[in-house]
Order: structure tokens, then sequence, then C-alpha cells
């Protein structure tokens, strides 16, 4: 009998078809790829999880290196900060030559000592020509098989190298004004670096030192022309100020012979009642004792007027701070603020509304002070980031509303004698009204 009976024979012939059936279904179901897909998961799985722990100590390096860099960066902005008012100066220069504003290097107290410097810096230029060390040069030339030939060939157009740029020099010097003194610095080095390379093959080159004494002498006469004009400026204000004086005491002695001549016919008066008293009736004598006191009250006034004018001429820094506008020549809320010192500070006024503005000036408050000069300075003080002419601290023009001048009028206790607020532009609105009319 064999291993298995018929049974068992058959059982298995039954496994093994259903086996074959089953291979079938799974083929055809693509189990094997399914299989491979799963092993290829299981690799990724294993892949990822590699990487994530990489990562995750990448991770903790990178966060311990980020938190490094930020005290660092804590460090250098602490730093920054620290040096930051020395960077502003720099900054601050950067800009103005951005701009075109000249910055001065030697600061004279007057033309004079720049025309001192200027000679100075000449004499400093001449000494290195003559010493020939404002150029390099070959002295080893020969010409004809003569060194004498050839040092006298080298001396000519050393001297052409010389006159050609001194002569450039001068003629770009001589075109410096308040917005291209950078320009005309740039146009001496061009010129240098042009001279120089035309005379490589001479071995001739002019040397940085006599350049920049070049640069020194742009800067100097530019300067000496600034300060020039700052001095004619100053001198004619000072005349004005002497004609203003000379106007003030012309004002005050026309003032006392006025007051005086009247005091003189008052006392008259007084001696000839005085006179009449003493041989008038008594109905009469009433009339004359009141006479007589109406008279004492306008000699107390009289002397009054007298003491003030004294006063003022002997205080010569005694006078009027005025606030004006003109909005018909320059607009709404620009003002100006100044001073005057005579008797009738609106004389002041309308001579500023002469042909040189074409409307008259309009007078917002005139202020009386006993140092004058200070308050306006206070004024001009208080305004100084506001003015109109930022360049020539001379002009007196703010541009400010009314009540921030008020308000710091108040600050130095002065009685501000109000006139009025709108300005009343008389010539200026009805200028308008006419153009209007005019353009219907």
């Amino acid at each position: 009998m064999g291993l298995f009976n018929k049974k068992e024979l058959q059982r298995i012939s039954e496994l093994e078809q259903q086996n074959t059936k089953l291979q079938k279904i799974i083929d055809d179901l693509g189990a094997s790829d399914i299989i491979k897909i799963k092993n290829h998961i299981t690799e990724l799985k294993n892949e990822y999880e590699l990487e994530k722990s990489k990562f995750e100590n990448n991770l903790a390096d990178y966060s311990k290196k980020i938190e490094n860099l930020k005290k660092s960066i804590n460090a250098l902005n602490s730093e920054v900060n620290s040096k930051r008012s020395e960077l502003f100066d720099i900054s601050e220069e950067i800009n103005l030559q951005d701009f075109g504003i000249y910055k001065p290097h030697y600061d004279c107290l007057s033309s004079e000592q720049y025309k001192e410097r200027i000679t100075g810096n000449r004499l400093l230029q001449k000494k290195m020509i003559k010493e020939k060390t404002a150029m390099n040069y070959f002295d080893g030339w020969t010409l004809d098989g003569s060194k004498s030939k050839g040092r006298a060939m080298n001396n000519d157009n050393m001297k052409m190298v010389m006159r050609a740029f001194n002569y450039e020099c001068d003629s770009i010097i001589d075109k410096v004004k308040y917005n291209n003194i950078e320009k005309i610095k740039d146009q001496i080095y061009k010129s240098a670096n042009t001279i120089n390379k035309l005379n490589i093959r001479n071995k001739i080159e002019i040397r940085p030192e006599y350049i920049n004494l070049k640069i020194q002498e742009l800067e100097l006469v530019h300067e000496y022309r600034q300060k020039k004009q700052e001095e004619k400026e100053i001198l004619r204000e000072q005349r004005a100020e002497e004609r203003e004086q000379a106007k003030l005491q012309k004002e005050i002695e026309a003032e006392r012979k006025k007051i005086q001549k009247e005091q003189t016919h008052y006392q008259t008066a007084k001696g000839k009642y005085l006179k009449e008293l003493t041989t008038a009736e008594d109905s009469q004598k009433e009339d004359i004792v009141n006479k007589i006191k109406d008279i004492d009250n306008h000699l107390e006034e009289i002397n009054k007027n007298l003491q003030d004018i004294d006063y003022r001429q002997s205080n010569q820094r005694a006078g009027y701070v005025y606030v004006i506008s003109n909005i018909g020549s320059f607009g709404e809320n620009i003002y100006k603020i100044g001073m005057t010192r005579r008797l009738d500070p609106q004389d002041r006024v309308d001579e500023l509304g002469d042909a040189s503005v074409p409307f008259t000036f309009d007078v917002h408050a005139m202020i009386f002070s006993d140092d004058a000069p200070a308050l306006e300075n206070a004024l001009h003080k208080a305004f100084e980031d506001k003015k109109v002419n930022l360049v020539n601290n001379r002009k007196e023009f703010f541009n400010v509303t009314l009540e921030e001048i008020k308000k710091e009028v108040k600050k130095h206790q002065e009685k501000m004698i109000e006139i009025k607020d709108v300005p009343e532009a008389e010539q200026y609105r009805e200028s308008l009204m006419l153009r209007k009319a005019m353009n219907k």
C-alpha cells in the first residue's frame, strides 16, 4: 500500500488545483508587485527615519547657530547705536555734498585773512616750481649726444607742463560758484591726470603735493569770495543802521524842539495869567486860577514827554519789534520780524513797502521793549528752523503762524500791542478783483 490512499491523493489533487487557481488570481491581481511595493515602502520608511534623525540633529545645530547669530546681531546693534552720533556728522557732510552745499575748511575771520592764506599758498607753489619739487622727472636725457642739451630740452618740457596745468587751473578756479566747487575739484584732478598721461614718454609727472596746493587754492578762493560777500552785506547793514540812527536823532531833535516850543508857549501863558491874577478882581480870580491849573496839567504832560525823549536818546537799545506781512508778495504765514528805534515805527514799515515789493506791508503787532535788539534776536533764534532763507541769517522772514509768534513773545513777558490778526492787504485784494473782472 502506498504512502497515500486514494482519498488522500484526491484531496492533494484538489489542493494543488486550488493552489494553481489562487496563484493565477494572485498573478492577475499583481500581488507580486504589491509585495515589491510593500518592500519598497519599508525601505522608504527606513530612509525617512534615517533622514528624520539627521534633520533633527541638524535642526538642533541650526537652532544653536541661530541663537549665536542673534547674540552677535544684538551686539552689533549696540555698537551701531553707540557710534550713531559719530556717523551723523559724516552722513550730514555727505548729504551736503550731494546737494552742492559747501562746508568751509578754513573759517578765516575776515576776507583779508583769506587773501593772506591765498598769497601764502601761491608762494608755496612758486617755491615748489623753483626748487623743481612740483614734478617728478627724469634728469638723464641727452640730445644729439649732449647731456646739457638734453637737460635744456627737459627743462623746456617741464615749463610747458607747468604752464599748461597752471593755466587750466586758473581758468576753472575763476569759475567757481557755490554749487560747482566739487565739479571744479574733479576738473583739476582730471587736468593733472590728462597732462601726466601725455607726458609719460617724457617721464614728467605733476606731483600730488602740488595738485593738493591747487585744491587748497580753489577752496581758499571760494571761501574768500563768500566772506567778501558776507562782509559787503554786513557793511550794508551797518550803513543802514547808521542811517536809521541818524533818522532817529533827527526825529528826537525835531520832537524835542516841538515839545520845548509848546512848553515855552504854556509857560508864557502861565506867566501872563499869574500877572493878571495879582490885579484881577475877586470875581475873575477863580477863572484865572482854573486856567493856570489847566496849563499846569499841560506842562506836566509836556515834562513827561521830554523825559520820554531823554530816555529814548540815552537808551540806545529801546525801540519797537514789529511783526508784518505781505501776502501779495510772499504768500500767507510769511512774516517779517524786525526792529526799529524810530519814535514812530510806522515810518520804518512804510519804507520797507517801497518799490522793492509790489504791495505795502500790513502790521500785525508792534512791541515796545527796553531792549529791542535782544527781543528781536530771541524771536529769530526761536524760529531759526523756520527761516525762509536758510543761507543768509540776516534775512528776517519766517514761515510761522501769528499764534506761534504771540506765544513766543509772551515767554519774554513783553506787552504786545495787537493790531490785526487778518492782514488787510488792500491793494493786493483789489488787484485780485480787477484781474478777475478783466478775465470775464
